[in-house]
């Protein structure tokens, strides 16, 4: 199994929102492709309630069979169109993948 994990920072302001509202848009965007991709076996988009410099607003954490599946994932167009949107809207993203 694969754990895929991804946190962003994002810009106060970007695409018309606030920060906020562009988290709760990518958070139900994300959750949305539990029904479309085929491969997600599992997914959680957690919101930042800490506040700290150091954390990040927005996590997500995902579960795939194995590697073809998250790259399955990745690639699939309804997880590109959630993705340009991220890429508008954040300044820094970090991610981790790992096999369990």
């Amino acid at each position: 199994m694969i754990k895929h994990i991804v946190m962003w920072k994002l810009k106060d302001t970007a695409e018309g929102s606030t920060k906020i509202e562009n988290a709760k848009k990518i958070k139900n965007d994300l959750e949305l492709l539990k029904g479309v991709i085929a491969e997600l076996y599992s997914i959680e988009v957690g919101i930042d309630i800490n506040k700290s410099e150091a954390a990040y607003d927005l996590v997500l954490y995902s579960e795939f069979k194995d590697q073809k599946s998250l790259d399955i994932y990745q690639n699939h167009p309804e997880h590109l169109k959630v993705a340009g949107f991220v890429k508008k809207v954040s300044e820094n993203r970090i991610v981790v993948d790992y096999e369990i």
